[in-house]
């Protein structure tokens, strides 16, 4: 199954997409999740609590929104996949932030579950035909493709490491 077109998908998502290289979605998710989980592995330890400025996330809390993100989106694919005809929920990433005390959690945890996340989305769309990934959903109110979900949770994965290249570890 080829990438999506992004006339196919909410405006908001582009960046996201954009962030991929790959044409497969498959590939696009394995290869962001070594990425990812090599990348999380190198952050120093006392790095972990910080936080650039007031108001914003630790790299816990960030971490803990890349995996809360994850299984929302493959929740999202799985229903359109399997031909879910009601509107899914969106939700509120800074009050699933706020409420996920991650700060209380160890950074070998947070890497472990977003690991062992990685590895069932992966099987979840190893496990898609290519009717199932073209298939079409409401998300949010929006319309959106399984297979263009695949390729979001990669690249906004991938938008949040930039950030934290930038931001937190310059």
């Amino acid at each position: 199954m080829p990438r999506p077109t992004l006339t196919n998908v909410p405006a908001f998502y582009h960046h996201y997409i954009n962030q991929t290289k790959e044409e497969d979605v498959n590939e696009t998710i394995r290869n962001n999740s070594k990425t990812a989980v090599a990348f999380f592995r190198e952050i120093p330890e006392e790095k972990w609590t910080y936080r650039y400025a007031d108001g914003k996330w630790s790299i816990k809390e960030m971490v803990q929104h890349i995996i809360d993100a994850d299984r929302i989106f493959s929740y999202r694919a799985l229903c359109i996949a399997r031909g879910e005809k009601g509107s899914l929920p969106g939700f509120e990433e800074n009050d699933y932030a706020a409420a996920s005390r991650a700060d209380n959690r160890t950074s070998a945890e947070l890497i472990n579950e977003f690991e062992t996340l990685r590895n069932s989305i992966v099987q979840l769309f190893a496990s898609f035909d290519d009717e199932q990934l073209a298939s079409v959903g409401t998300a949010n109110g929006n319309p959106i493709a399984a297979n263009a979900i695949g390729f979001i949770i990669a690249g906004h994965t991938q938008h949040h490491l930039n950030i934290l290249k930038e931001r937190y570890l310059a």
